[in-house]
């Protein structure tokens, strides 16, 4: 196991990634929302979401995505193990810049089944994303706009696991051998 990341780099990096976030959308007309992807996007997307709220001094939405029916693969053997979640997005995202959070951005699959979900809810002025880490892996034509590494290159029988307190008891971003 490698690690990529430590705490405090992914607090840097998060704090690195609010600052572009305000220099391009902190002024006083554009309505921001971070919508973070289930389970540690939305992780990502409550920190994120801290930082600006103590930097901007307007108000942001918060929401969480799921986007397990969403998937390409929801109908491929195996698929009866995925755990439906829920979807909480209390407010529209009519007209508004919406900042959707991952932890990983590797093939692209995962960030096109969540634009298909933020459609259905909606009408954005723009959809953005931001990433903890990207991999540089993709099938899919998407890119993010705010990541806190990007780390390409790496095989791919290895995966990046991202390690957050809330849910893992430690921190950090590790490459492991994929089981």
């Amino acid at each position: 196991m490698k690690m990529l990341m430590d705490q405090a780099a992914i607090a840097k990096s998060l704090e690195a990634m609010a600052q572009e976030i305000i220099g391009k959308y902190g002024d006083q007309e554009t309505e921001l929302a971070l919508v973070g992807i289930r389970d540690r996007g939305e992780l990502l997307a409550g920190r994120l979401y801290k930082i600006l709220e103590s930097k901007l001094n307007k108000p942001l939405d918060l929401g969480t995505l799921d986007i397990t029916m969403y998937r390409d693969d929801i109908n491929q053997a195996g698929s009866q193990s995925l755990q439906v979640g829920t979807t909480e997005i209390t407010f529209s995202i009519d007209n508004k810049v919406v900042i959707l959070v991952d932890d990983v951005l590797n093939t692209g699959r995962s960030v096109r089944a969540a634009l298909d979900a933020l459609v259905d809810l909606g009408r954005p002025k723009a959809i953005r994303l931001a990433v903890l880490v990207d991999r540089g892996a993709r099938e899919y034509p998407i890119r993010a706009d705010h990541v806190g590494l990007i780390s390409e290159n790496i095989p791919e029988d290895i995966k990046v696991q991202v390690l957050l307190n809330e849910c893992d008891n430690s921190e950090g971003v590790v490459l492991v051998e994929k089981e």
